[in-house]
């Protein structure tokens, strides 16, 4: 349960971003499933997002009453349903951070992090990130995590890709991101979106090296609901 490790103070956060591409479930999730194992978390959530958010929830997310509105966006499942899980955002779990805030702690290296994670990763981000060019705490925090050799997964989500996007991951791949493309499985057993959902968030969390028990994993036996990945 978020345990310190050498050089780590007692609150050492992932970072979480969050892009304009569809997909806020995704990050949802993956902000559950951290609040739930006892870690930190620092959020980034840009502009654009916010308008995806908007449209794929019917929330605002409002910087004055930015706890109200993550605690009714992370209670609502990934079929809209409000109300689907309970979120406990009391004490200092979860610091919030504006996106135009390039003087914010995330902002800096030799602010505690054990690393970020963008879900979801729009092709915009992905270039921003891939470029250097810093241009809103999101893109700074993910470049700084990359200079500090702390993990960064791109939770990349577009399609198609074209050759250009293509390159940008691969130039974050040689930096040290793990690039994890939002792919749903269904070798899982999924019944419900959520399933879906959660496998993708379950991947992102594997990359970063974060436990979970988001979706059932391969066991070795066929027919039993799952394979490898």
């Amino acid at each position: 349960m978020n345990p310190v490790k050498p050089g780590e103070t007692p609150r050492t956060p992932w970072i979480v971003g969050v892009s304009g591409a569809s997909g806020t479930p995704y990050a949802a999730a993956v902000l559950r499933a951290l609040l739930d194992v006892g870690e930190s978390v620092d959020l980034v959530v840009s502009r654009a997002s916010r308008l995806t958010l908007l449209d794929e929830t019917g929330i605002s997310f409002r910087d004055a009453h930015w706890r109200d509105d993550l605690r009714e966006w992370l209670a609502r499942g990934a079929d809209g349903k409000p109300g689907a899980f309970a979120v406990d955002l009391d004490g200092d779990r979860v610091r919030y951070w504006a996106a135009g805030d390039l003087a914010a702690g995330p902002s800096s290296g030799s602010y505690p992090a054990k690393g970020m994670l963008i879900v979801p990763a729009s092709t915009a981000c992905v270039a921003g990130v891939a470029l250097g060019l810093s241009k809103d705490l999101l893109q700074r925090a993910a470049s700084v995590t990359l200079k500090e050799r702390r993990p960064l997964v791109v939770a990349v989500r577009e399609t198609p890709l074209n050759g250009q996007t293509l390159r940008h991951l691969v130039a974050l791949d040689d930096a040290g991101a793990s690039v994890v493309p939002a792919s749903p499985a269904f070798y899982a057993g999924a019944t419900h979106i959520q399933d879906l959902v959660d496998f993708v968030a379950g991947r992102v969390l594997d990359a970063a090296g974060v436990a979970h028990g988001l979706y059932r994993r391969w066991d070795g036996e066929l027919g039993g609901g799952a394979r490898p990945a």
